[in-house]
């Protein structure tokens, strides 16, 4: 898939445009002149379902075959995916069963039923969720539409990092959250392909940061999963994950942030930059501030993946 990633993503773009909205860029100004360099937001948050997952779902979906629709797929996720998977479900009258961790935010649970997914709840953690996922699948003898590992799901995601070249051409860095690597495989592989020396930061929640650590290790490695603001990253990938290669090539840095270093990054983009975002698009505010040194004076892109939070984690970061 690296060699023909560029491809699949152009590719992407066009059979998703219809579907999906092409986010705006925006400059922040008050993080701008507090990190002293120029801070460009890139609103996934306001997508489609609240999340930038309903790129990589709709470009698989509309990809499956007329059997596969009609017998439903199964997919695993933390909530967003799994919402973007039922909102895009509805464009080939697919239904959609959905396992999700226990502990799975309520803002998400709600949305996935809204949108007519059926949910399961399963496992500690996501990883977890997305095997047993599989197994069912496998049994029912039904598509599984994997949150991350797989290459359309990859090339759906990686279109932001195509309308970022567009939109942001004098950018200096891009900062992408990363959990399974979807987001971040696509986008800096993208990115890397038309403009190779953007630099590309992967950050993570100190408390659940299966990617980074299987980079830093050269492999796969299991770790700990504890709680953690940014849910949309948090739990286990598959160890033959085809993001694992893309993310492992196409990231400069890599950078892990607290727990506290997120609740303060959400508040400063909710009271300063008037943007509502769920934690995982926090840990790229995280990442920036605790590099900013390296960026001052630069043009860096912050990748706000999404927005699914409830009011009740709003109101106690609040």
């Amino acid at each position: 898939m690296v060699d023909g990633l560029k491809q699949a993503i152009d590719a992407a773009a066009e059979r998703i445009g219809p579907h999906v909205l092409k986010t705006p860029v925006i400059e922040a100004p008050y993080l701008s002149a507090d990190l002293g360099c120029r801070v460009l937001l890139k609103l996934e948050n306001i997508q489609k379902t609240g999340s930038f997952k309903i790129r990589g779902a709709t470009n698989k979906i509309l990809q499956l075959s007329e059997a596969d629709r009609k017998k439903g797929i199964i997919t695993a996720s933390s909530g967003n995916h799994g919402a973007a998977s039922s909102l895009a479900a509805k464009l080939t009258g697919t239904k959609v069963d959905i396992y999700v961790p226990e502990g799975a935010s309520p803002a998400k649970l709600a949305l996935m039923a809204r949108l007519g997914g059926t949910v399961h709840v399963f496992g500690e953690e996501g990883g977890l969720a997305e095997r047993e996922a599989h197994r069912v699948a496998l049994e029912q003898g039904r598509a599984y539409v994997s949150p991350y590992n797989d290459p359309d799901i990859v090339a759906g995601q990686g279109t932001i990092g195509r309308e970022l070249i567009e939109q942001a051409p004098d950018m200096d860095a891009v900062i992408i959250s990363v959990g399974g690597g979807g987001l971040a495989g696509g986008i800096s592989g993208y990115v890397k392909s038309m403009r190779p020396e953007v630099e590309t930061l992967g950050c993570s929640p100190e408390a659940s940061a299966a990617m980074i650590a299987s980079i830093r290790a050269g492999h796969y490695v299991e770790v700990p999963h504890g709680d953690t603001l940014s849910d949309g990253t948090a739990g286990g990938m598959d160890e033959d994950s085809v993001t694992f290669p893309l993310c492992r090539d196409n990231l400069d840095d890599l950078e892990l942030v607290s727990e506290a270093e997120i609740a303060d990054a959400f508040r400063d983009i909710f009271q300063h930059e008037h943007l509502l975002v769920e934690g995982a698009a926090a840990v790229t505010l995280a990442a920036l501030r605790k590099q900013s040194d390296r960026f001052r004076g630069k043009t860096v892109v912050l990748v706000l993946c999404g927005a699914n939070i409830s009011p009740a984690v709003v109101k106690r970061l609040l």
